[in-house]
């Protein structure tokens, strides 16, 4: 997404929110490993130490927990970057919030947000964008594109086989 006027806001959804939440917040890597790991998130197999050493190497990236009547719902984490960008590092809702029509208007949050935050080495956002695939929610994709996001690039990987 390159302009803030290219989203396209789902309908709001009484008592859905999004909070910010500091690094050391222990729903950080909880809530991120719960939205991940019907996904295989990598987040949802680090140890300890492979966390903090994660976590140390992003020292501008932002945690927001989404939130549903003041539960945990889900997770929108920014990364601001070089030239202008906002990365959306990982964004998706809890399993027991998913087919509630709530993922709509969760992304549209974290776009706000995400072009609200402040960017680095440009006066600007110049661009929101982040990374899906094929092991993501089957939604995820049409509900990026509902909001305003537009494919940027398609990459095709091997599928890894089994020996006989």
């Amino acid at each position: 997404m390159k302009d803030p006027g290219d989203l396209s806001p789902a309908p709001v959804v009484p008592g859905l929110g999004l909070r910010r939440l500091e690094r050391d917040s222990p729903l950080v890597r909880s809530v991120q490993a719960q939205v991940g790991e019907p996904h295989g998130w990598r987040a949802t197999s680090r140890t300890e130490e492979e966390w903090d050493e994660h976590q140390a190497a992003l020292p501008l990236r932002q945690y927001w927990l989404i939130t549903f009547e003041d539960e945990p719902a889900g997770v929108a984490y920014l990364e601001p970057q070089s030239g202008g960008d906002v990365e959306i590092t990982a964004f998706g809702l809890l399993p027991r919030y998913v087919g509630r029509g709530l993922g709509g208007y969760a992304l549209t949050l974290a776009l706000r947000q995400a072009w609200a935050t402040e960017p680095v080495g440009a006066p600007d956002v110049r661009r929101v964008w982040l990374h899906t695939c094929t092991d993501d929610h089957p939604h995820a994709l049409g509900n990026y594109q509902k909001r305003g996001l537009r494919p940027y690039r398609a990459e095709t990987q091997p599928t890894p086989t089994t020996p006989a």
